[in-house]
Parts: structure tokens; C-alpha cells; sequence
């Protein structure tokens, strides 16, 4: 090879890789790696309607909770609870088939926590709830329930066979998280000890009555950032 021939090389050399197939550029990845939050079913007690929810709904909207992932769910409440129970897991099996979730978060005040202990321990809802919260809830009975009738009130009375067969063995059954709130000033749920579960992760609030619960600002702050630990 002559002196020329490999001056001419870098060039020869260049010429042949602009004829070679030029490799398709990489497809931008999607960079919304932001979790969606598991939808959250709101629970209402006796004599109520899903309209409870409506400020802790909105604060959770505001927080960046999308709507499709908030249900203020309602039921008749003079039923029984294990009724109820049943009419929930139709509401939460439409949620995840709607969503595409693998779980929600149940929030509940007062009553609504019976029925949904319920499904949590007799129903397979342990395998379909994260998170359950039971604001104010009457768990082991309330002395008020004897001051009105119907099927769910009897459930709710101190003693009643559907409390003692709700609590028998394990409080707080399966992998859901579970967390109750309660205030000495409640005057509807007595005795106060009443709320707290076994295995549960129990707060008392600040001085509120039994139905400032759903709309009082520092209990919604303490509910979210419980439902909220469990999307990682």
C-alpha cells in the first residue's frame, strides 16, 4: 500500500459508514411515574346518606386524590349489618373493576364500620382492603343503640350475638391495616372505650361531637396520611 492510498483511508472509511442502515432513534418513556392512590369508599353510619363525605371528599380532591377514586357510597341503614356487608362488596368489587385498582382503603364513620368489619372478616375483604378507618365507630356496642329500632340498631346495643360474633378471636383479621379515631366528647358513643380495636392503631382527637368527625380538618389530615402510607 502506497502513501496514498492510506491518506485516503479515513475518508474511504467515513464514506462506507454513511451507507450503513441508520438505527431507528429510542421511543420517549412515559415519565408519569406518580402512583395512583387506591380508590377510597366512603362508609356512613345509621340514619346518614353518602352526603357525609362531602368535605373530607373535597379535601381529598384538593390533595390531588383524583374523582374516579372517591365513592361516597349509600345504603339503607335500618337493615342489618351482614346485609349491608353484602351490599358493600358489590360496591367494592364495581370500584376495582371499574378502576383497574387491586384494592381500596374504606373509610367509615360511626355504624359504617360494623358492616364493613363485617365483610372484612366474613366475606374475604381482608384480601381486597388496604386500609380501613373507623371514625367514631360503635366496635363493642353503644348505650345510645337502645334509643332507637330497627335490625341495625339491635346489632349496635353492648352485648348483642352480631358484636360478640364480630370481635370473637381476632379483632382486626387478614393483612388490611386497621385504625380507629375516637373523642372523650362524643355523646353518642358510649362508653368511649368502645372504638378502640385490638390490633389497631388507636387515636383519640381533639374535644368533637360524633358528627363533626367526617368534617373536622385535623382528623381528615390524620386519615389521609394513613390511607396515603399504604400507596408506595
Amino acid at each position: 500500500m502506497n502513501l496514498s492510498m492510506l491518506h485516503a483511508f479515513p475518508a474511504i472509511a467515513l464514506a462506507s459508514l454513511a451507507l450503513l442502515p441508520q438505527t431507528a432513534a429510542t421511543p420517549a418513556v412515559a415519565a408519569d411515574a406518580t402512583p395512583r392512590p387506591d380508590p377510597v369508599i366512603f362508609v356512613h353510619g345509621w340514619n346518614s346518606d353518602g352526603s357525609t363525605w362531602n368535605t373530607m371528599a373535597a379535601r381529598f380532591r384538593s390533595d390531588g386524590w383524583p374523582a374516579d377514586r372517591l365513592h361516597q357510597w349509600s345504603y339503607p341503614t335500618a337493615q342489618s349489618n351482614a346485609t349491608s356487608a353484602s351490599e358493600l362488596a358489590e360496591e367494592i368489587d364495581r370500584v376495582l373493576a371499574a378502576t383497574g385498582a387491586a384494592k381500596v382503603d374504606l373509610v367509615t364513620h360511626s355504624m359504617g364500620g360494623l358492616s364493613s368489619r363485617y365483610y372484612l372478616k366474613n366475606l374475604g375483604g381482608d384480601r381486597k382492603v388496604d386500609a380501613w378507618v373507623s371514625l367514631a365507630g360503635p366496635n363493642h356496642g353503644t348505650d345510645t343503640a337502645y334509643w332507637c329500632g330497627g335490625a341495625s340498631c339491635s346489632e349496635m346495643r353492648p352485648g348483642s350475638t352480631f358484636l360478640q360474633d364480630l370481635n370473637a378471636g381476632d379483632e382486626t383479621p387478614g393483612t388490611t391495616r386497621y385504625a380507629t379515631w375516637w373523642s372523650a366528647c362524643d355523646s353518642i358513643i358510649n362508653p368511649d372505650s368502645t372504638v378502640a380495636l385490638t390490633g389497631a392503631v388507636n387515636n383519640q382527637t381533639a374535644c368533637l361531637q360524633h358528627s363533626a368527625f367526617p368534617t373536622d380538618a385535623a382528623v381528615y389530615k390524620e386519615v389521609k396520611r394513613y390511607v396515603a402510607s399504604g400507596d408506595r
